[in-house]
């Protein structure tokens, strides 16, 4: 290979890491879906123009039963497949650890919800994960069963698509404009590159891991399985459609598939909820069935069969096992398939609240029934009727938004949910008669109330509060109902007046109403989604006697950070222990670990963790050592190594040393030039505070920064009223240059401090000085150790096998020097020989640790304002 060569190579995989890392922005994230989707809706609508909805809903009545018994048939081909692929799967990764009963049930209800809601990795593989993990699979093997699935789908893919290019049938020419001869290559190679796999994966024993993370790799016998499985999924899942097509359409099922496939892909990209909208403008253009109002309503017949009848009947499932779990006479079985499938509930459940909403918006975008009307006119005026078709448009839209609290295991969500279902069943009526819809809200509420005991956490953040992907999703859905409104009334030409025309069948006017109050809603809950995030403000507790004492006998004086007046408290029963933390309103974090006993400091770790959950908010410990870390990992927690504690020991202490020159000579400087360092005990600290004010006002105007909270101590006369001081005068008796405040721990065993400042117009060394003076007072005094407190990201690998986060925590310390002295803190540190200690952050894990990382840089910092002060 020629430099040359090196060059192109090199330069191809810079190209390729930053087309990857540009596709990574969160607002890339945002618009390719949301580009994707109008894309779609444009050429569904310019393909739909010339039908009119009353000839699709003749094309749907006049469907055959016989052609909808074979769509079900293939529609359960299909999830038997489906169910499959977990069934071989477990087999792989956990033998004998699941019942395959419970493998077969998780798969085909992962998917019937994914299927039905989008998003397969917050549901499908959600659901999954939680049925898997009550059963005790650990992370690595739930990600080795849903990983394992999703090769076989691939496989199954691989395998139809190289037989179709091999054997190049009539039509799928159409769909890939090559020759012959080198769609037979290409289908060729396909199969040797998966039978490669098959004879590689024979003998067993293979295995894949990547970032400590392994599972074991299906045999050549549950590959093939898996393979079958995929092929019967995919298979079974054109059929439905295919079925349903009319027959003169003059396409052949290769061609179909194909385009089926791109159908699926796209609809995956435009993040719509079951890829809606997105799925049927691909299959309508790739057909080429422009205009066509049969080809439409087969599309219908699709989404009731594949995608809404699974997910109902999944959902029916659920809710009946949740009913046979509270009859007492009714134990063993029952209750134990209910065991299973309890943490699956909430998502189930936001799912059906979504559907209820969606049908509530989709009744209000079509033309009501004349005929009802009709019974209506005689009994109700017209404003309510107007009125009523206002709230049910409404009402679907607040259950589309209040489904994410549902999945949050909120109770108020649920409460919410249900009065949103009593109010769409009322306007289903008042509207229109709509004794369909009308049964749907009934039926939703009754599987919403057997649900009940699934939502029990109480939070004081907003219920219809979204997370992008959420609030992505809702808006694609949105944009599809709204495009079939118009293709509904598209024969109706569109004037101004058409917004204040009231009348009886004025349906289009009633659309674009309801329509209007459904982007305002959403509108409103985007905004105060994406920045209405309020930044806590710090307010003073008072401080328990129980916590003074404690903290007072701790040996770590890092314990006395709790005294700063911003932090809550859970205290054991018998006030042997405590933990000092905050409340972010999307966190509980607390600020190192118990205080005291250290039995009753682990029931208040778990006390604390059931009490975020019981709020549906995140737990994390942050800056603790190694004495809690089995209990954090008991419930369930990652372990983050953030940094490094220093501590000096002050036995035989002395400044003498190349080292510690800079402090030897600040402190023969000072004396010298008569600076005096004094002790000032608490008890007489009030007459020196307002001067002690003035030097930490000055110092903070000089760095032109703000006071610090939660990990940081501020000058605050309460808090510093705890503390003696340690302070240097220009003279005996003159003005104080510097000060800081001292933490002495229990019994001698540990002095440190948290606040130092000094005038900026005083002396250059009178820092260094100050700071040779208190440790050689330590040392006098007895103290055994003088701790210089954290090197944040000190002591991180960043090597190739390490974790994600320890790589990431790695590239900041070494390449982070711009924004904090990460390096020079530490090599500061250094310079008295100490002995280092790892400093750890307990959190959930995956990408719940940079957002507890946010959550702390807002208790100190006040956000990001704050930090770049």
């Amino acid at each position: 290979m020629t430099d040359q060569d090196t060059g192109h190579d090199l330069w191809a995989v810079r190209l390729a890491e930053r087309v990857a890392g540009f596709l990574e922005r969160p607002w890339i994230k945002i618009l390719v879906p949301v580009l994707v989707m109008l894309v779609a809706l444009t050429v569904l609508h310019e393909l739909s123009s010339h039908v009119k909805w009353s000839d699709v809903q003749s094309d749907v009545a006049n469907t055959s039963w016989k052609l909808m018994f074979f769509a079900l048939c293939w529609t359960m081909v299909s999830f038997l497949s489906l169910s499959l692929y977990d069934v071989f799967a477990v087999q792989s990764v956990a033998d004998g650890e699941v019942p395959l009963p419970v493998a077969g049930m998780a798969g085909a209800c992962g998917y019937a919800v994914s299927n039905c809601l989008g998003f397969s990795y917050i549901t499908g593989t959600a659901i999954r994960y939680r049925i898997y993990a009550s059963l005790g699979l650990d992370l690595s093997r739930v990600a080795g069963v849903i990983a394992t699935s999703w090769i076989a789908f691939w496989s199954g893919m691989v395998l139809l698509l190289g037989i179709l290019l091999t054997l190049h049938p009539d039509g799928i020419s159409k769909v890939i404009p090559i020759s012959d001869t080198t769609e037979t290559v290409i289908g060729l190679c396909m199969l040797a590159a998966l039978l490669g796999l098959f004879l590689w994966l024979a003998n067993g024993g293979r295995r894949l891991a990547y970032g400590g993370v392994g599972f074991n790799l299906p045999n050549g016998k549950l590959a093939s399985l898996l393979t079958l499985a995929a092929l019967g999924d995919l298979f079974g899942a054109s059929m439905v459609l295919y079925t349903l097509m009319p027959s003169d359409l003059g396409v052949g099922f290769p061609y179909f598939f194909t385009i089926f496939i791109a159908a699926i892909a796209v609809g995956i990209v435009s993040h719509a909820p079951g890829g809606i909208g997105a799925f049927e403008a691909t299959m309508i253009a790739g057909l080429g069935a422009s205009g066509r109002s049969d080809v439409i309503a087969a599309l219908l017949l699709y989404r009731l069969v594949y995608t809404f009848l699974p997910f109902v009947i999944a959902s029916l499932s659920i809710a009946v096992a949740s009913a046979l779990s509270h009859r007492h006479h009714i134990t063993g079985a029952a209750t134990w398939v209910y065991r299973v499938i309890r943490p699956i509930v909430p998502m189930v459940a936001a799912g059906v609240a979504a559907v209820a909403g969606v049908i509530l918006l989709v009744s209000g975008a079509l033309p009501a029934s004349s005929e009802n009307l009709g019974v209506l006119r005689d009994v109700l005026p017209l404003s309510f009727v107007e009125a009523s078709h206002l709230v049910g448009s409404a009402v679907g839209v607040l259950l589309l938004l209040v489904s994410r609290g549902l999945f949050r295991k909120l109770y108020r969500a649920w409460v919410v949910a249900m009065l949103l279902m009593v109010a769409g069943f009322g306007a289903s009526i008042a509207k229109g008669l709509d004794t369909h819809e009308a049964i749907s809200m009934l039926a939703t509420i009754g599987v919403l109330a057997m649900f009940r005991d699934a939502f029990y956490r109480v939070s004081g953040a907003s219920i219809f509060r979204l997370n992008i992907p959420w609030l992505v999703s809702v808006m694609a859905l949105l944009a599809v109902i709204f495009w079939i409104g118009l293709f509904a009334y598209s024969h109706v030409e569109y004037q101004n007046a058409l917004w204040w025309e009231f009348a009886w069948n004025g349906d289009a006017s009633r659309f674009l109403r309801s329509s209007l109050v459904v982007a305002l809603i959403l509108g409103v809950v985007a905004v105060t989604s994406l920045f209405g995030r309020e930044i806590p403000v710090p307010e003073r507790t008072e401080i328990p006697a129980v916590v003074e004492r404690l903290v007072m006998e701790s040996e770590d004086t890092e314990s006395q950070i709790s005294l700063t007046g911003d932090k809550q408290f859970l205290i054991a029963p018998d006030d042997s222990a405590f933990l000092a933390y905050a409340d972010t309103g999307n966190a509980l974090i607390t600020k190192g670990e118990p205080v005291g006993d250290e039995k009753a400091g682990q029931q208040l770790i778990w006390q604390l963790r059931e009490m975020a959950d019981r709020e549906g908010k995140l737990c994390a410990f942050y800056s603790v050592s190694t004495k809690y870390l089995p209990t954090f990992l008991d419930l369930g927690l990652s372990i983050l190594k953030i940094g490094e504690v220093a501590r000096v020991p002050l036995k035989d202490f002395s400044l003498d040393g190349k080292s510690r020159k800079r402090f030897r000579q600040a402190k023969n400087r000072a004396e010298r030039e008569g600076y005096v360092f004094e002790i000032i005990r608490r008890e007489d600290l009030a007459p020196i505070l307002p001067e002690l004010r003035k030097i930490s006002d000055d110092w903070l105007a000089q760095k032109a920064g703000e006071e610090k909270g939660f990990a940081l101590g501020g000058f605050d006369d309460d808090y510093l009223s705890y503390f003696d001081h340690a302070v240097l005068r220009e003279s005996e008796g003159g003005p104080i240059v510097a000060f800081a405040n001292l933490f002495q721990g229990g019994h001698k065993s540990e002095l440190s401090l948290d606040l130092m400042r000094y005038e900026p117009d005083s002396a250059s060394f009178v820092m260094d000085a100050l700071f040779a003076e208190m440790m050689a007072w330590g040392a006098e005094q007895g103290f055994q150790w003088f701790s210089l407190g954290a090197a944040p990201f000190s002591g991180i690998e960043n090597r190739q096998l390490a974790s994600f986060w320890n790589r990431v925590g790695g590239f900041v310390y070494e390449h982070g020097e711009q924004f904090y002295h990460f390096e020079g803190l530490r090599s500061f540190k250094q310079k008295f020989d100490p002995e280092w200690s790892p400093n750890y952050l307990a959190s959930p894990g995956g990408l719940a640790a940079p957002r507890i990382l946010y959550e702390v840089n807002i208790l100190i910092s006040g956000g990001l304002r704050g930090l770049t002060k």
